[in-house]
């Protein structure tokens, strides 16, 4: 595994970029806009799968474009391209400020307040370039794939192993007189496998990301993992219908928490699309429960110093002692709410939900009997009512030891009933993503099996 620090694949420093989104902000008030945002990127990547040890496909991508957002009092258009080039940029703006004449007037259009603009930009560490030749990624994704189909005689068949490497550079800016940007970059490799015994066949995968490719899992590490869990679910049953515990590994977990967020999101609550509306001081979830953003951790996939509007974003408690603190705010969302903007225009930053004293194997003991997740399939998620009922893989457990493992089955219940029984958050915490959960043990769920 190569890597080199140094390694720069966008051609365009942000200096370049800087100036770029000055010069669209610039034409955009010549043209007569009262306000105006625009936004530049330069986007590089190499994505590479071995299957069966072979090489399935190489692409490498380099995308590189530019959007701009221009209001005429309340009314607002926007334009983009990918062409960067001066007369690209003018067309870009004129386009943009002939549709703003078109629409609607808004009274809740516009930027978000100058006063919340972000003025310190620190350094996150949030670029770390991998000097990814091709023939660096065949040999790693081979190493993986070889590891997980040589782990054991049932591993029959393999879905490949990918490896990727992407790396940004984006600035915004606005009339404000804010420009900021960051480069950025994301490594990871995956594997998935196919096992097989007398009972039929099992699939399950294993995967690792990371800004800098020296944090990323070794690709024997990955392989082995993704056969593991391969076998363990070979020989899988079905339940039969009945009321138990819940226990979500940290990865199907982080998806809990997402519609948590999806529904305390301002769009949601003003267009009264949400099962939580109106939640805002109300105790969702138990006494120890806490949620906490933390946007400027060094390194993690989640950071950034400011949103998508040019905000600054700020440690914050999202839920305290069980109780919401605010909503998910952009400031038009914030607007039609009558509030101000939390800085999450793109999203929250570095979600963490506080974990417990119990490790997985504590989690177990203490869940005694119940259902353990590890996979959820199908879409049955009502976001206005709650209602919850999804397809789910996983392992039934008796007396604190797991028994054997489970598929075709689907478990239901109301988010709102599962959030105020959340039992135990464990200390497994997965750091894969900007939501960052360990294993989450609920109170009893409606199982249904045969």
């Amino acid at each position: 595994m190569h890597i080199r620090a140094d390694h720069d694949t966008t051609g365009y420093s942000q200096a370049d970029l800087d100036g770029l989104v000055e010069h669209i902000l610039k034409e955009a008030r010549t043209r007569g806009a009262s306000q105006a945002e625009a936004g530049a990127s330069i986007e590089s990547g190499l994505t590479l799968t071995v299957r069966m040890g072979e090489v399935e496909t190489l692409e490498y991508q380099r995308d590189r474009g530019l959007g701009v957002t221009v209001y005429f009092g309340t009314r607002k258009g926007s334009a983009s391209s990918s062409d960067l080039s001066p007369a690209a940029i003018a067309e870009t703006v004129r386009a943009a400020c002939s549709l703003a004449r078109y629409t609607a007037e808004d009274s809740c259009a516009g930027l978000a307040d100058a006063a919340l603009m972000a003025k310190d930009i620190p350094d996150l560490d949030l670029c770390h370039p991998w000097a990814l030749e091709p023939e660096d990624a065949i040999a790693i994704a081979k190493k993986c794939e070889d590891t997980a189909r040589g782990f054991d005689k049932r591993i029959r068949n393999s879905e490949g192993a990918t490896v990727t490497s992407h790396q940004g550079l984006r600035v915004y800016g606005n009339t404000h007189g804010f420009v900021g940007g960051y480069a950025s970059t994301s490594h990871s490799l995956a594997c998935a496998v196919v096992g097989r015994d007398d009972n039929g066949m099992q699939r399950d995968y294993w995967y690792t990301t990371a800004r800098d490719a020296t944090q990323l899992e070794s690709a024997e590490a990955v392989g082995r993992r993704a056969a593991e869990r391969t076998l363990a679910r070979l020989g899988a049953r079905k339940l039969s219908t009945r009321q138990a515990p819940v226990l979500f590994t940290p990865d199907v977990a982080r998806g809990l928490i997402g519609h948590f967020l999806g529904a305390i999101r301002g769009g949601a609550q003003y267009r009264e699309a949400s099962f939580l509306l109106h939640a805002a001081g109300e105790k969702l979830f138990p006494d120890f429960l806490r949620l906490s953003e933390r946007p400027y951790i060094p390194g993690a996939l989640g950071s950034a110093a400011f949103d998508s509007e040019g905000v600054a974003t700020r440690d914050r408690e999202l839920v305290d002692g069980g109780v919401l603190q605010h909503y998910l705010l952009d400031s038009y969302s914030a607007r039609k709410l009558g509030l101000q903007t939390t800085g999450h225009a793109g999203g929250v930053h570095n979600l963490i939900v506080e974990p417990g004293e119990l490790d997985f194997t504590g989690l177990l003991k203490l869940m005694h009997t119940g259902l353990v997740v590890t996979e959820l399939m199908g879409q049955g998620v009502n976001g206005v009512t709650g209602d919850y009922s999804r397809g789910a893989a996983g392992f039934w457990l008796e007396k604190g030891e797991i028994v054997c493992p489970v598929e075709e089955v689907t478990i239901a219940g109301n988010l709102r009933a599962m959030y105020r029984d959340v039992a135990a958050v464990g200390k497994d915490v997965d750091l894969r993503g900007s939501v960052r959960t360990g294993s989450i043990l609920m109170g009893p769920m409606t199982i249904a099996g045969q």
